[in-house]
C-alpha cells in the first residue's frame, strides 16, 4: 500500500482550551474515519493519562482523514507556552495552519506565540472563530483582534487575505457568517483542500530525505522517528543514513518499518513518497533535528531553531530516611537514563549532569513543563528530590550586565479584584503596560514581569480573585535584572524527630501554624510538617504523646477536632519551597524537607552564609 491520494498537511494551533482537540474529534466523525457504531473516546487525540486528567494537550500528535479523494494529515498541537518546543518543530511538517480562536476570549498570548512562528515560515492561515454558540460571543470584535495581531506579526499580503469560518467544534458545524447555528464541517474540509497548497515534492529522481521532528519509543519497534518526506521515495528495508545539522553522518541503518497515519492509528505501508507524514523504525541513534535520507544524500535539511529554556531545577537522588519505601527506581543511574531519554525526544529540555554524578540540572520552558515531567516519572515508579526552580540568567555581551527572562502576563479579572492583582504583581517587580475592558464585566491587564517573580504566583492569583480570574503568560525576551523580589513571607515548622505523627501533638501545635501532616503520617527529622505563623522557622515535635499515669483525670478527654491539613500539589510544593529546601517526590507521597536534615548542620550552614 502506498500513498497515491492527493495530500494536504495542516496544523491546528490555538490557545489552551479554545477547542482544538474537540474540533479534531468532530472532523474524524464527519469524514467517516470512525464507523457509525464504533465507540470512540472523547478527545481521542489526548492519549496520555496526564492530558486526559488536566484537559490539555501536552504532545503534538498526527492523524489523517480522507475527504473527497484527498488525504488530509492533521497535526494537533499543544496550546500551552511551556510545550512550545513541540509546536515549533511540527510547523516544518505542514503547509498551512488552522488558527482557532475562542469567539469570546479572542486572540490570547499563546495564539500570538504560535502564529508568529507559523507566519514567519510563510504558512497560509485559515481562521476559525470557534464556540460561536457561547452566550458571550463577540465574533466581529474577535476577528478584528486577529487581523490586528497578523499586522503586528508582519504577515504578508497573501497571509492577511485569510478566509474565515465561524464554528462550534462541540456541536460539529461551521459556516461563513457568525449567524450559523446548524450544519456540518463540510465548509472547513472544502476550504482546507482549496486554500492549503499541496506539499512540495521536489525533483522526481531526488534521493529520499526526511527531517525527524518527533521521536517516540514503541515496545515492539524501538525508536520511531516521525517527519514529512521532503523529497524522493522510500520502500521498506531500503538502506538509509542519518545526518546531523552540519552534514556529518550519525549512523547507517535500514527502514525496517514504515508507518503512515490513517485516522488516529499508525499502519504499516510498503512505500511512501514526498509530501506524506510518516514514521520510520530501524534507526537506533538518530534523534529530533537529524535528517534521514538515502545513502546518496549529502546535504541535510535545515532544522527550525528552538527557543532556549528559561527555568531550571536540580533533580537529585532521594536520600531521606523514608527513601525506597514507595518506588522501585531510586538510583542515580536510573534517574540519569530516564532524563537522557526525555531530552532525546523533548528538544525544549536540557539536561546537565553534576560532577559528583548524583544530581542533574534539568532546564525547561516553565513550571508546568517540568511539573509534567516529574509527575510522569513518579507514576513510572521513580523517587527523587527536587530543588526550587531558578531562572536562567544571561549576560549582555556589550555592557556585561546581568539579563533575566521577562514574560508577558495577560490577566482577565473582575473589576473588583483588579486592585489586588496590580498590587501583588507590583511587589513581584511586574510593570503594567495595558489596562482595558475585555467584555463580560472583566478588565484585561497586561504586565511585563520577570519570570522568577511569577514562580508560585498562580495559586496566590486564584486565591486573590476567588477563582474567577484567567491568567496567561508567555516568554517575551530578556531585560536587565529587576532587583530583589521578596520571597515566602512565612517560615516553616520542622520535625525534630522521626516516627508517626500523633493527634495529641498536633492539638498542641495548632496555634503555631497550619499543619501539612495528619495523625498517622510518617515523618523524619528535618521534614517540613507545617507553615509557621511567623517569618522564622521553628523546630517542633509532632510525636509527643500524652503521658499515661494511674491518676484519673478530673475531666474526660473531649473529642478532638483538628483543622484539615494543608495538602500541596506537586506544582504548589515546587513553588512553595525556599532555596534551602527540597521536595521529596515518590509514587505515593509529596513531602517537603530541609536540604540539610540535621539541625546542627543547618545552624553551621546559616552561620557560614550557605543556604542548605
Amino acid at each position: 500500500m502506498s500513498t497515491d491520494l492527493p495530500l494536504r498537511n495542516v496544523a491546528i494551533i490555538a490557545h489552551v482550551d479554545h477547542g482544538k482537540t474537540t474540533l479534531v474529534d468532530a472532523l474524524f466523525r464527519q469524514s467517516g474515519t470512525f464507523r457509525d457504531n464504533q465507540r470512540v473516546e472523547e478527545r481521542a487525540m489526548d492519549s496520555n493519562d496526564l492530558e486526559k486528567e488536566r484537559g490539555i494537550t501536552i504532545l503534538a500528535k498526527c492523524c489523517s482523514v480522507v475527504w473527497k479523494g484527498t488525504r488530509i494529515n492533521i497535526v494537533d498541537t499543544p496550546g500551552h507556552a511551556d510545550f512550545g518546543g513541540e509546536v515549533e518543530r511540527i510547523l516544518s511538517m505542514v503547509d498551512g495552519v488552522i488558527l482557532l480562536v475562542d469567539a469570546s476570549e479572542g486572540a490570547m498570548p499563546q495564539t500570538k506565540f504560535v502564529t508568529q512562528k507559523a507566519l514567519a515560515l510563510g504558512l497560509r492561515p485559515i481562521v476559525v472563530v470557534n464556540k460561536i454558540d457561547r452566550q458571550d460571543e463577540r465574533a466581529k470584535e474577535v476577528l478584528d483582534e486577529v487581523f490586528d495581531l497578523f499586522v503586528i506579526l508582519d504577515a504578508n499580503d497573501e497571509q492577511l487575505d485569510f478566509p474565515v469560518l465561524y464554528a462550534s467544534g462541540r456541536a460539529g458545524y461551521c459556516g461563513p457568517t457568525e449567524a450559523v447555528r446548524e450544519g456540518t464541517l463540510e465548509p472547513l474540509f472544502d476550504l482546507i483542500v482549496s486554500h492549503i497548497k499541496p506539499p512540495p515534492v521536489g525533483p522526481v529522481d531526488a534521493p529520499f530525505a526526511m527531517l525527524a521532528t518527533l521521536l517516540d519509543r514503541d515496545p515492539f519497534l524501538g525508536r520511531v522517528l516521525t517527519g514529512r518526506v521532503m523529497q524522493g521515495k522510500l520502500k521498506v528495508n531500503d538502506p538509509i543514513k542519518a545526518l546531523d545539522g552540519t552534514g556529518k553522518k550519525v549512523e547507517d541503518g535500514r527502514a525496517s518499518k514504515i508507518l503512515a497515519f490513517r485516522g488516529t492509528e499508525r499502519v504499516p505501508v510498503d512505500e511512501v513518497s514526498a509530501g506524506d507524514i510518516i514514521s520510520i523504525a530501524g534507526i537506533t541513534h538518530a534523534t529530533v533535528g537529524h535528517t534521514l535520507g538515502a545513502m546518496t544524500l549529502e546535504t541535510p535539511i535545515a532544522a527550525q531553531p528552538i527557543d532556549p529554556p528559561t527555568l531550571a531545577m536540580t533533580f537529585t537522588v532521594n536520600d531521606s530516611p523514608l527513601a525506597g519505601r514507595d518506588g522501585d527506581k531510586v538510583t542515580s543511574r536510573m534517574i540519569r537514563d530516564r532524563l537522557m531519554r526525555e531530552s532525546e525526544g523533548n528538544v525544549a529540555i536540557k539536561i546537565t549532569e553534576s560532577n559528583d554524578k548524583d544530581s542533574f540540572e534539568v532546564a525547561g520552558r516553565g513550571e508546568l513543563q517540568l511539573g509534567v515531567l516529574i509527575e510522569t516519572m513518579r507514576r513510572e515508579g521513580f523517587e527523587l528530590s527536587i530543588s526550587r526552580p531558578r531562572v536562567l540568567m544571561k549576560t549582555d555581551e556589550e555592557t556585561g550586565k546581568k539579563l533575566e527572562p521577562i514574560e508577558q502576563v495577560q490577566i482577565d479579572v473582575d473589576e473588583a479584584y483588579s486592585g489586588v492583582v496590580v498590587e501583588t504583581l507590583g511587589r513581584r517587580r511586574a510593570e503594567l503596560v495595558e489596562m482595558r475592558p475585555s467584555g463580560g464585566g472583566k478588565i484585561r491587564l497586561v504586565f511585563k514581569a520577570p519570570a522568577r517573580g511569577l514562580i508560585g504566583y498562580h495559586g496566590d492569583f486564584l486565591s486573590d480573585t476567588r477563582g474567577t480570574g484567567i491568567m496567561n503568560r508567555i516568554f517575551d525576551g530578556y531585560a536587565p535584572h529587576k532587583g530583589t523580589i521578596q520571597g515566602r513571607l512565612n517560615g516553616v515548622l520542622i520535625s525534630t524527630d522521626s516516627g508517626t505523627v500523633v493527634t495529641y501533638a498536633l492539638v498542641n501545635l495548632e496555634d503555631r501554624g497550619h499543619m501539612m501532616v495528619t495523625a498517622g503520617d510518617d515523618v523524619y527529622q528535618g521534614m517540613i510538617i507545617g507553615e509557621h505563623n511567623r517569618d522564622n522557622d521553628l523546630e517542633v515535635n509532632p510525636l509527643k504523646s500524652k503521658q499515661l499515669t494511674n491518676f484519673r483525670a478530673s475531666g474526660k478527654d473531649e473529642q478532638v477536632r483538628l483543622p484539615p491539613p494543608l495538602l500541596l500539589t506537586l506544582e504548589q510544593a515546587i513553588a512553595y519551597i525556599a532555596d534551602d529546601e527540597l521536595v521529596e517526590v515518590t509514587p505515593n507521597h509529596i513531602r517537603l524537607r530541609k536540604r540539610l536534615l540535621d539541625p546542627n548542620e543547618r545552624k553551621r550552614a546559616s552561620r557560614s552564609g550557605v543556604s542548605g
